[in-house]
């Protein structure tokens, strides 16, 4: 099935998000991770690439595998990192074969060490070029693009990340999901930025439950997103009491959900993280 089609049917297009392991072990953990998550009824879940393009195979199989045995539609991250055009026909090519028919089409980031991406020769330099490659090579195929509500962190210029984001819609996105923020006057600024600058598309939030403080900070470091003020206090309250700090994300998580649906978001797609305990419970205080 394709995505496009899920937000035609009025209800949340609810979905999660994995990263495929490195060992074999690790893939039939996440496998039966995913499986368990079909009670939730996800309208999708997606798999990225590993830092560099270094899991493509594994997320051909895992997408593969989800879309076939679990029946749960599955979409794979495709990414410009150390790939060619012929790469990318191929890659897609294995996709189609697979029965897999979404897309979340991206620059990706730098391979480990490198400091500056890099087009491998013959390949392409941003997203917005990926998304009209695969437009012109498979059609049929609907396609999700990334956006950033506090401006990629390569580009803090809100309005040049803006005229960027118009260039990769008008190239054939579908849709688009948001990186992870944790205020939503952030995302509700950015979509009222978007639908002013011509981009109609759905615009799905992007959210991640807190587990770990250290690890989240660390990560919003890299991605650009920013922590409130008041959720890093009540982090600060809770931090030598990791179950504290666990039940602290998921009361936050779960507000912004409810506020983010009664403000119209067409959904809510969640960074898991490989961890599912967390975004099980914020679907289960949700109702959904």
């Amino acid at each position: 099935m394709k995505i496009s089609s899920l937000f035609t049917h009025g209800k949340p297009v609810v979905s999660f998000e994995f990263f495929p392991p490195k060992t074999e072990e690790g893939v039939e953990q996440l496998y039966r991770t995913v499986e368990e998550l079909r009670g939730c009824r996800p309208s999708f879940v997606s798999v990225t690439y590993g830092a560099g393009g270094s899991t493509r195979d594994r997320t051909l199989e895992l997408v593969g595998r989800i879309e076939r045995d679990l029946k749960i539609t599955a979409m794979a991250h495709l990414t410009c990192v150390g790939s060619s055009r012929s790469d990318l026909r191929e890659t897609v090519r294995r996709l189609s074969d697979a029965g897999i028919q979404n897309i979340l089409a991206l620059r990706g980031d730098p391979p480990r060490g490198e400091a500056t991406f890099r087009a491998e020769a013959d390949g392409f330099q941003y997203a917005s070029q990926l998304v009209a490659f695969l437009r012109e090579i498979a059609p049929e195929f609907c396609i999700g693009a990334a956006c950033y509500p506090e401006g990629h962190v390569e580009t803090r210029d809100l309005e040049v990340d803006l005229g960027h984001l118009v260039s990769k819609v008008n190239c054939g996105v579908d849709f688009l999901v948001s990186q992870l923020f944790f205020d939503n006057e952030d995302y509700r600024a950015f979509v009222r930025r978007a639908r002013s600058a011509g981009i109609t598309v759905p615009i799905v939030p992007g959210l991640m439950p807190i587990t770990n403080a250290a690890q989240i900070e660390r990560f919003t470091k890299m991605c650009g997103a920013r922590i409130p003020q008041e959720l890093q206090r009540r982090l600060r309250i809770v931090a030598n009491d990791q179950a504290a700090v666990v039940a602290t994300g998921v009361n936050w998580a779960v507000d912004q959900c409810r506020a983010l649906l009664r403000d119209g978001a067409p959904g809510l797609h969640f960074y898991t993280l490989n961890r599912s305990s967390a975004s099980l419970a914020v679907h289960a205080a949700l109702g959904l």
